[in-house]
């Protein structure tokens, strides 16, 4: 079953979309979707196929098919159902596919007739040799290639020998709130900085460097709260339960900072998570990776309004670099809490970054992005042969 666009206009294309979807819990499924959706808006037919491992939740939402991983049926149909559209768009990522480290995907693109887009989610700069072969591979099979940041592409083609040409820019896209809306601010007037992390809580992310820098404010404190937002990642879950979230909790509270940090773990659909996120002072990304080229919830920031203080991972010096947020060095409280110090000391800082978000919001909405990739679309040669639907 396609997803159709609404009633009115002819659709203008039938795109094929490939990715994980709903209901698994992951940001590429986030992305998928709201990619998805953005598209139909835009008046084309969407024909998803999902991916999905054969353990997976079964879907809740209507798809054209799904490829299931190590399923050569569910290959065969898929690749038949997308050579039918006028070009599709697949999301690579090592960890969704089947095969080792993800390679059934290239038995997926070997087999394509219509032009292919593949987005690059993940470019590793230290990849094991079967992951540089992947990626080579999907280099040489795609006809064009996405990435979202300058950082990823430049990786692509200097490091992976892509061709320049063919490899674009376009950006994660974000839900823009219809307003944007001034941060919260408790009854009392003491919280003048509310500041947020949200996501999938897993290690990795950084949160106990910033429990750690809220212990470090001394006066400060009194006018600052921290509120972590989410649940441990499903697969951390799997693998070793609650613990880091509990962990988080158990170092709050030895910090005495039972007053200054809030655990919520509430569910909220996206346009009551984009008002959450925009009545935010700042949202807060200590991540610990250095080499993250891609982050959705710092372009959901952003596209919400909102100042971000982020490590020095590659999106944020490349997103931030115009003064919507600012840039601190990896796991140290003490640079976290300088910036803190500043967001409460200054508000003229604050508001020149809240001005800065905003002006750089609408450029990453979905429907931007979604008609960047129609027109991307429209300028991929069609392939001069179909390839022969072999699994």
């Amino acid at each position: 079953m396609s997803i159709a666009a609404p009633t009115g206009p002819t659709p203008r294309r039938r795109i094929g979309l490939v990715t994980t979807y709903p209901p698994t819990i992951c940001g590429l499924a986030t992305f998928g979707a709201a990619l998805g959706d953005a598209l139909v808006r835009a008046g084309n037919t969407v024909d998803v196929v999902r991916v999905r491992t054969p353990s997976d939740l079964a879907t809740v939402r209507p798809v054209a098919c799904e490829l299931v991983n190590g399923d050569r049926s569910s290959m065969r149909a898929a690749i038949a159902t997308l050579s039918r559209c006028d070009a599709v768009i697949v999301a690579h990522e090592y960890g969704i596919y089947g095969g080792t480290d993800g390679d059934e995907v290239l038995t997926l693109l070997d087999g394509l007739a219509a032009p292919t887009i593949v987005i690059a989610h993940t470019v590793p700069s230290h990849p094991t040799e079967h992951q540089d072969e992947i990626l080579r591979s999907v280099g040489r099979m795609a006809d064009r290639v996405v990435v979202m940041a300058r950082t990823a592409r430049d990786q692509l083609v200097l490091q992976y020998g892509f061709d320049p040409a063919t490899t674009s820019i376009i950006p994660h896209g974000a839900r823009v709130p219809d307003r944007f809306v001034d941060a919260r601010r408790s009854g009392d007037g003491r919280r003048l900085v509310e500041l947020l992390t949200w996501g999938l809580l897993g290690p990795g992310k950084g949160v106990e460097h910033m429990i750690d820098a809220m212990a470090l404010l001394g006066d400060d404190l009194a006018s600052v709260h921290y509120t972590v937002a989410g649940v441990t990642h499903p697969k951390v879950l799997a693998r070793h339960g609650d613990r880091y979230r509990a962990s988080l909790m158990e170092r709050a509270r030895s910090l005495g900072l039972g007053d200054h940090v809030t655990f919520d773990d509430s569910y909220r659909d996206v346009p009551t998570l984009t008002e959450f996120v925009a009545s935010a002072t700042a949202v807060v990304l200590p991540y610990d990776s250095v080499d993250q080229v891609t982050s959705g919830v710092l372009v959901d920031a952003i596209a919400a309004g909102t100042p971000v203080i982020a490590t020095g991972f590659p999106h944020a010096l490349e997103l931030l670099s115009t003064g919507a947020g600012q840039i601190v060095e990896h796991r140290s409280p003490a640079a976290l809490a300088a910036a803190i110090r500043r967001l409460a000391r200054d508000r003229t800082h604050v508001a020149a970054m809240t001005d800065e978000a905003r002006r750089l919001a609408p450029s990453l909405g979905w429907d931007a992005v979604a008609r960047r990739y129609a027109t991307l679309a429209d300028a991929t040669p069609t392939r001069s042969s179909a390839a022969a639907v072999s699994a």
